[in-house]
């Protein structure tokens, strides 16, 4: 009988062991769940406001998203925002799930370390504003890059070029033929060979200009991101997939930010 027992218990054991790693095959044979996105644009009017907005983020939103699970955050400003007549701070947030993006606001409210951290920014007066104007937009992650990618930069952050693009497409079909240009064509493939520090592709979901795709690359500074592009425009891979018959026409409308890190960004 003992013997008969752990011949069974052995070969339960055996079983067990077989499962495990069944599911840890099948985990490792899932492609990365796709991120989603949420970039904040402040508005502000004059360095009082922005200076607000600065110490809100810094020592009370970026705290708080650290605490709900929510490790790198990015905060940038466009180059030349000091004497801009519309100043700008933009804020991306990394979500593993939609959920979570849905359930960030109530986490912050019961957040008493937030509370207490942003209450100049959180209990502004009508009549004394941190911004006149906040922009969200919702984006999910490509396929071909699915998750957050941090920048391998090592120069000084007041030196960095961060460059935000957003391309629209003059309808919904054509706004799909260039995701697929960047997933299948594999145009996301061809920014990495050339080591263009992609840190997120994105199709939005919701915003003020679409359909439309938004991406950001990273350089160590202005010349860096010039013969970068000098690169990619020469090279015989690209110029392969832009003749391709069924990529044509497919953006109707670019922009270009240029951007740069503040000091306490995540990414």
């Amino acid at each position: 009988m003992r013997k008969t027992s752990r011949n069974g218990s052995r070969a339960l054991c055996l079983m067990m062991a077989a499962g495990m790693l069944l599911l840890s095959l099948v985990a490792a044979s899932k492609p990365p769940q796709r991120e989603y996105y949420e970039i904040r644009i402040y508005h502000v009017k004059d360095a009082s406001q922005e200076e607000m907005v600065d110490r809100y983020l810094q020592q009370a939103f970026i705290p708080g998203l650290h605490r709900s699970g929510i490790a790198k955050v990015g905060v940038f400003k466009p180059v030349g925002n000091d004497t801009a007549a519309d100043r700008r701070i933009y804020v991306l947030v990394p979500y593993r799930s939609l959920e979570k993006f849905l359930r960030l606001p109530g986490q912050l409210d019961a957040d008493r370390q937030y509370a207490a951290a942003g209450r100049e920014y959180i209990e502004a007066p009508y009549n004394a504003p941190a911004y006149t104007r906040m922009e969200t937009i919702l984006l999910q992650a490509f396929t071909g890059q699915p998750q957050l990618q941090l920048p391998a930069l090592t120069g000084p952050k007041n030196e960095r070029i961060y460059e935000l693009r957003s391309y629209e497409s003059s309808s919904e079909a054509l706004y799909r033929n260039k995701v697929q240009m960047f997933n299948q064509g594999d145009e996301v493939g061809l920014f990495k060979r050339l080591g263009f520090n992609a840190v997120f592709y994105g199709e939005v979901l919701s915003g003020s200009h679409m359909p439309n795709l938004m991406y950001m690359t990273t350089f160590e500074n202005k010349t860096a991101r010039d013969e970068h592009w000098k690169a990619f425009g020469a090279d015989p891979a690209w110029k392969r997939l832009v003749a391709m018959p069924e990529y044509q026409h497919n953006v109707s409308h670019s922009d270009i930010l240029f951007l740069r890190p503040t000091e306490y960004s995540d990414i």
